[in-house]
């Protein structure tokens, strides 16, 4: 038999739940689960005799069931402890924002972070700490002193990770307070063209409703300079002041990427203004457009 001990009977609870729904068919005809004084769990085998591979196998779901919970479970709690008690974020809604990110640090999505930490496999990391706390105390448990005592150094990798993701979470707040600024600039202000043509391959290329170039001269004498006065260092006098002082009802983008910060940018401020289509499709619409104008002619 297993028992494991916790403080909070809310964590008792939660483990009891969460080892219930691990139990597969096989499992669930040979160890039973106990919820015993709201703060106890035992985990038993239950044949009086079995083979020692038996304690083996019995041992290892366990300690595997513990590590998962800790991961799926208690880490969300962890980085909620640290948000409120470190960085004085106690906002839920807030917590869960930058929660999403550590995960997706630690899932490895964003690799322009990862590589400013050191590389860290949380499962394996528990589950050793995991397996030595079951070589020193092999059958009675104590959950919160194994956090205390054995979860230091894991904690202070954490604090790691919630502070990266608080800075990412930061200036994600900074660039969605700029992109709306710049959607209030755009409100009434009148088009001076109905259509724009933006080509992104090797440079940045502006065409207009004739599918006629812009020339970077036409262009800087249409910005707005209230846009490079109020805003010098956010907004891109190249590409971005342009198309806020054209500001076009619509902004056909030719791209094999889109996946561009500076495209992420121009689809957030515009929104439904933006069509996007591919690098090989302004070539043909080129065609379409001189044979709709000889038509004319």
């Amino acid at each position: 038999m297993i028992e494991i001990h916790f403080q909070h009977k809310e964590d008792a609870k939660r483990l009891y739940g969460f080892l219930q729904q691990l139990l597969d068919y096989e499992s669930f005809a040979k160890y039973t689960l106990h919820y015993e004084d709201s703060h106890i769990v035992q985990c038993r085998y239950m044949e009086e005799t079995y083979y020692l591979q038996d304690k083996k196998a019995f041992y290892h779901w366990v300690k595997k069931s513990l590590c998962q919970f800790m991961l799926t479970v208690k880490l969300n709690d962890w980085l909620r402890h640290i948000l409120a008690s470190h960085y004085h974020y106690r906002d839920e809604e807030e917590q869960q924002q930058i929660i999403d990110i550590v995960h997706s640090v630690l899932e490895g999505k964003l690799e322009e972070l990862t590589v400013f930490l050191p590389k860290m496999n949380m499962k394996d990391y528990l589950s050793n700490l995991i397996n030595d706390w079951f070589e020193e105390h092999t059958e009675v448990l104590s959950f919160d002193s194994f956090i205390t005592f054995r979860l230091r150094n894991f904690f202070n990798e954490l604090k790691k990770y919630v502070e990266l993701s608080l800075d990412e979470y930061k200036m994600e707040q900074e660039y969605q307070m700029f992109i709306q600024t710049l959607r209030d600039f755009l409100v009434d202000r009148k088009p001076k063209l109905n259509q724009l043509h933006l080509l992104l391959s090797d440079v940045i290329t502006f065409f207009d409703e004739q599918f006629e170039e812009i020339r970077r001269g036409d262009l800087a004498k249409m910005v707005d300079r209230r846009l490079l006065i109020n805003h010098p260092v956010y907004v891109d006098s190249i590409t971005i002041a342009p198309l806020l002082s054209i500001a076009p009802s619509q902004i056909y983008i030719y791209t094999d990427d889109l996946e561009q910060p500076i495209i992420r940018t121009i689809r957030n401020i515009f929104e439904e203004r933006i069509i996007s289509r591919p690098l090989a499709a302004i070539e043909e619409y080129k065609k379409q457009h001189r044979a709709s104008f000889d038509k004319k002619v």
